[in-house]
């Protein structure tokens, strides 16, 4: 791989089609990866498709019973409510992709490059270069799904798959999941809740979904109007006694975009400039130590596409510019 790339999942898939006047925007999912080749940041090259996740790797972290509901479209109308999407064959198998995309997203930031032979469910890969990297994934993020069923969008979770993953393959020891999208990350603060080798840290609206909250490691509940001042020092302050106390050897990072005024459900006040010192911060102090970082983007629902799509953006702008 490549010095100079930046490595990024992406597959059409992620803009799966939703009923007519649906609130969740999945045309950002589209809208990314065309913004940043328009503006030259990435070319194709830089873009990967994964496959799907295979379920010896799901069942690391899901559970049998609720893989077999996804593959055999047997989720009750109950469950479907709480996800929030209709259940269809090709959804399963965008939340496969969403999710290997994410673990082959951990190879990139460890400067393997995935080869195309698969022997036993375990990726074949070669070392390419040295140091910590990044790698990102257009989508993903879903830190709503528990072990035995899903929640607010979110089937598979992504981060959690991935992290026991690499604690199964023996890659990695001490992982830290940074989840900065205003939702807590519920799902995977129950999933990893008696395992010390994953600490989670998420910094998520008090009065905001979901209203049963689970317990992190580490909890930063933000009451609504929270400004850019406050968000920015409360998550310096808490983010450097992590590392300098947990010392990850690889971390997840939730960009969420949900956190910005001009979100319909976000209750926040932090401006676009400060979401990008957010995401700066979150950057350098993790390449300052060499930590890699994976990134999925999370949540984001502005009234104007566009800001979404900024906000995004903007997270792989600053991605380049501290990695690359």
């Amino acid at each position: 791989m490549n010095k100079q790339r930046l490595p990024i999942a992406f597959d059409p898939i992620y803009a799966h089609p939703l009923p007519e006047g649906h609130r969740f925007p999945m045309i950002k999912y589209e809208l990314i990866p065309g913004q940043l080749l328009h503006e030259g940041l990435i070319t194709e090259a830089d873009l990967f498709s994964p496959k799907p996740c295979p379920p010896e790797t799901i069942l690391l972290t899901h559970d049998h019973a609720y893989l077999q509901k996804l593959e055999n479209q047997t989720l009750s109308d109950k469950e479907q409510r709480a996800i929030g999407f209709p259940q269809s064959p090709q959804l399963t198998l965008r939340e496969k992709i969403i999710t290997q995309g994410t673990i082959d997203c951990c190879l990139y930031a460890f400067g393997y490059e995935r080869m195309d032979i698969s022997r036993g469910g375990r990726w074949q890969t070669r070392p390419h270069h040295s140091g910590a990297g990044i790698a990102l994934n257009v989508a993903g993020g879903t830190h709503h799904a528990f072990r035995d069923r899903g929640e607010g969008f979110c089937l598979l979770n992504d981060f959690a798959v991935a992290a026991n993953w690499l604690l199964a393959e023996g890659l990695r020891e001490k992982i830290l999941i940074i989840d900065l999208d205003v939702h807590q990350g519920n799902g995977t603060a129950a999933i990893f809740r008696h395992d010390p080798r994953v600490f989670t840290f998420s910094m998520h609206g008090a009065h905001n979904y979901p209203f049963h909250k689970e317990v992190s490691d580490l909890d930063i509940p933000l009451p609504d109007g929270t400004d850019t001042s406050t968000y920015l020092e409360l998550l310096h302050e808490n983010l450097d006694r992590i590392l300098e106390n947990f010392k990850p050897d690889f971390a997840f990072y939730l960009s969420g975009v949900d956190i910005l005024e001009t979100d319909k459900f976000g209750k926040l006040k932090v401006t676009m400039e400060g979401c990008a010192a957010r995401d700066r911060y979150v950057f350098e102090s993790l390449h300052r130590r060499k930590i890699p970082v994976v990134v999925s983007m999370g949540g984001g629902y502005s009234a104007d596409h566009r800001i979404i799509v900024e906000a995004h953006c903007q997270t792989f702008r600053i991605a380049g510019q501290v990695f690359i």
